[in-house]
């Protein structure tokens, strides 16, 4: 392969060589990592799938006790902030479009305001920005529980009972007497029930809950209420 000696590639058409010259200027520029002109980072139908995303919400997670930066105003220069591992935001508004060099503008659900570059925003998508809330499992497990909880609460002040009995009831105490329906509905559902006979040839139930409690029940009436044994020594 023959080299160009450089008075060779002086030679010729001044306006051929600035425009090579200008040619090879631009490719190691770009090779080196610097963007091309900001207006042209975009096309309308690039801008139009961004502006998709308006009015959608979105959850932070933090990944390694990081969670992304925002930006204070949309420009690269802002100051930047970190928001709140399992904070939610919304995108309000797609700013920037006229010239090109956009910016999600978005709203915490603390009332704070802040600005996320698309490609930061994307590249954060499914990792440290999810689409679904994370803790939407244990946040419906808890309306269900508190939902549960008035239901039970509810049935109790229907009950033809005292003032006082009603309380202890709200506390989760049980009275001797009351049937397994009264007991199921203050103290819930048992993890395991059993039977065996017990003294003068009665039926003794046993109900083990979840605290480690035992309900007794002779004939199906409520006996007692047996504590978690104690196995310390």
């Amino acid at each position: 392969m023959e080299i160009q000696r450089p008075e060779s590639f002086l030679k010729g058409n001044p306006v051929s060589f600035r425009y090579r010259f200008c040619a090879v200027l631009v490719f190691f520029l770009t090779a080196a990592g610097f963007p091309a002109r900001a207006a042209d980072r975009y096309t309308d139908q690039q801008l139009d799938a961004l502006a998709s995303r308006v009015s959608k919400i979105y959850w932070i997670v933090a990944i390694n006790n990081q969670t992304p930066p925002f930006l204070s105003s949309p420009a690269t220069n802002a100051t930047s902030f970190h928001a709140q591992p399992n904070e939610s935001f919304e995108i309000t508004e797609l700013v920037g479009r006229k010239d090109k060099i956009p910016y999600y503008k978005v709203k915490f659900n603390s009332g704070k305001e802040g600005y996320i570059q698309p490609e930061v925003f994307l590249e954060e998508l499914n990792a440290s920005i999810s689409a679904f809330d994370p803790k939407a499992s244990e946040k419906k497990k808890a309306a269900e529980a508190a939902e549960e909880e008035k239901k039970r609460i509810d049935w109790i002040q229907s009950q033809p009972w005292s003032r006082a009995v009603k309380e202890a009831a709200i506390k989760h105490q049980v009275l001797g007497g009351m049937n397994g329906g009264e007991v199921r509905k203050i103290l819930g559902n048992p993890v395991r029930v059993s039977k065996v006979k017990g003294r003068l040839n009665l039926t003794e139930e046993r109900w083990l809950y979840a605290d480690g409690s035992t309900a007794v029940f002779l004939n199906g009436l409520l006996s007692r209420i047996e504590p978690k044994p104690n196995n310390n020594p």
